[in-house]
């Protein structure tokens, strides 16, 4: 497994990242379990979690998927053979300081997720959100705290527009704090909104970029076909993210596009999955790119894309793709 540098910080981590928001929902603890052993004995030891997931669950679920984390570390005994990063931002609770990036939530949660994980510290604690309601600063010197108690290595964000996070920079560097050494966005062959601004901001300011939806919600398996309904048991009929991944990806204009890729895809005797991670990994300012599975035997043609040499051809028809789509607003907040 290739490691790389979190920009131009000394984080190094697995180009992959096994993502984990479908444990405790999609796929239940024992899967889970399965999952994560297989995972680790290929080499994937960097996980992505977060205090809001499983995805699609409710109030009562919420920290569920750090807890099987906690419980399977702890049978185990590999902690110190990981690198775990969870988040915060999402409401967790009732009640008012439930939710945003204030020093009150952000301290709250962090002791939570700690409890969960079975752990002293998480090496990546992100922002899973930008809060408007909360100054930058306040939000910055929560984190700092961390670092400097020791729960939290180093800080990163996930869902920032470019506008913010520059703005996240700046303060950093007026209050000389670590800041964000890391985003976590959304990017794919059908979703390549962060190329504009936000990409070249993080390869400019070396900040590490860790994808997440490589495969669009297992959109880019090719699996599904159009005038099909969304299958149960996947993302696109997950509870409380159904209607969110079917906004994304459940449009005509997207299926014919990974149909034409398919086609260029299978002449070349290559899986499709394979080729929508090896195109994200190839990116400039990519660190790593974070894979989910529901079963273990899905992981195979995940690391399988790490052999997978994209020639111009493959390049060409994964643009083609993306340029096929229709222009859309770009949506502020969460992506």
């Amino acid at each position: 497994m290739e490691n790389r540098r979190m920009g131009k910080h000394g984080l190094e981590v697995p180009v992959l990242c096994l993502g984990t928001m479908t444990f405790g929902l999609q796929v239940d603890e024992q899967g889970s379990k399965n999952i994560l052993d297989s995972a680790f004995d290929t080499g994937l030891t960097f996980l992505d979690t977060s205090d809001a997931y499983p995805l699609g669950g409710t109030r009562q679920t919420i920290g569920d998927t750090e807890a099987i984390l906690g419980r399977w570390m702890n049978e185990k005994q590999n902690r110190d053979d990981l690198i775990i990063a969870t988040k915060c931002y999402a409401p967790t609770r009732a009640g008012p300081n439930n939710w945003g990036l204030s020093r009150q939530h952000i301290v709250e949660s962090i002791n939570n997720s700690l409890k969960r994980l079975g752990t002293d510290y998480v090496d990546l604690y992100q922002a899973h959100g930008f809060d408007p309601f909360t100054p930058i600063d306040e939000t910055l010197r929560a984190f700092e705290d961390l670092v400097s108690q020791g729960k939290v290595r180093y800080i990163g964000c996930s869902n920032y527009p470019a506008w913010r996070l520059g703005e996240a920079l700046r303060v950093a560097d007026h209050l000389n704090v670590a800041g964000y050494v890391s985003v976590q966005p959304r990017y794919n062959i059908l979703y390549r909104d962060i190329e504009t601004e936000l990409l070249p901001l993080c390869r400019h300011e070396g900040l590490g970029v860790l994808v997440y939806n490589p495969l669009a919600g297992g959109f880019l398996s090719g699996k599904y076909t159009a005038g099909q309904s969304p299958v149960e048991g996947t993302r696109f009929t997950l509870g409380t993210a159904a209607e969110r991944y079917q906004g994304r990806y459940w449009h005509d204009s997207q299926f014919q596009a990974v149909e034409t890729l398919s086609e260029v895809v299978a002449a070349k005797g290559l899986n499709l999955v394979s080729v929508a991670v090896a195109w994200v990994l190839a990116q400039e300012g990519v660190t790593s790119a974070i894979i989910g599975a529901s079963k273990a035997e899905q992981l195979a043609a995940n690391v399988a894309a790490l052999s997978v040499v994209l020639d111009d051809e493959l390049r060409e028809a994964c643009d083609a793709a993306w340029w096929s789509l229709p222009r859309v607003p770009v949506q502020e907040g969460y992506r």
